[in-house]
């Protein structure tokens, strides 16, 4: 009996306020804590973006070789993707050279094929269906890309767009409002509006974390980055720990899963 509750459920939590609370607040984190590696303890982008891409890895196959949903294990992952987002936009459009207009259009396909690779062997890339390991595998390689799109997007209308950190922000706050509205006055896709807001809130988070650590000259408040990350990490442990956390339940399965 436990066993087919459990497999009523996917191993990502339900889609609520809290969660985007804590995906938005995650976002933040990855762009101080991926600076303070990369700037502040000078590792680089290149050496940034190996570390994390291991620990990512690591905990990408200790979520899909679960057997049910862990929300510390979870948010752990969604942080490292958030992290090596941060360092992997980082060197993609400075260290590579192609800029952040070539770095965002570069993310932007490799995000695109992902999604239509899942669709078209799934026939849907609703988070719903994450249950297993191949549909994991293309959420993951789904939620980097977008990640890393997001940082890419955010740098480019801070600095290229020229609004900086405060007119980032407020633009992308600005497009979540719109979602928001889609979803609850329109017909439009659900799923395409989740990855949307879920692009849109990386962006919203790494202006944020440039706001937070980014020297006053630059538009930013120029406070530790080490500080600011730990300061974060504190709000998401005490969200994770104080709301509710449950997992997503599968199309289908309401009537038995809503008892």
């Amino acid at each position: 009996m436990d066993d087919r509750h459990e497999r009523t459920f996917s191993k990502v939590p339900e889609v609520t306020l809290g969660f985007w609370t804590i995906k938005i607040l995650a976002t933040t984190l990855g762009e101080t804590g991926g600076d303070t590696v990369t700037m502040t303890l000078d590792w680089g982008y290149l050496a940034g973006t190996a570390l994390f891409a291991v620990l990512l890895v690591g905990l990408v196959v200790a979520q899909i070789m679960s057997r049910r949903f862990h929300p510390a294990l979870y948010w752990a992952t969604i942080v490292a993707s958030t992290t090596f987002g941060t360092t992997m936009a980082d060197f993609a459009d400075r260290s590579l050279g192609i800029g952040y207009t070539g770095g965002s259009t570069l993310l932007l396909a490799c995000l695109a094929a992902v999604l239509g690779l899942w669709y078209a062997t799934e026939g849907t890339v609703s988070v719903d269906t994450v249950s297993t390991p191949r549909v994991e595998a293309f959420y993951w390689g789904a939620i980097t890309f977008s990640q890393t799109l997001g940082t890419a997007l955010g740098d480019w209308l801070a600095d290229t767009g020229g609004l900086g950190y405060e007119g980032g922000a407020l633009v992308f706050a600005a497009a979540l409002a719109v979602v928001v509205f889609l979803y609850y006055r329109t017909r439009v896709s659900r799923v395409g509006l989740f990855w949307a807001a879920f692009i849109l809130t990386r962006p919203l988070g790494a202006t944020v974390g440039d706001f937070l650590d980014k020297p006053a000259s630059a538009g930013g408040m120029h406070l530790s980055r080490p500080l600011a990350s730990a300061v974060i990490a504190s709000f998401i442990v005490a969200l994770i720990v104080l709301l509710p956390q449950r997992a997503g339940r599968h199309p289908g399965e309401g009537a038995q899963a809503s008892r």
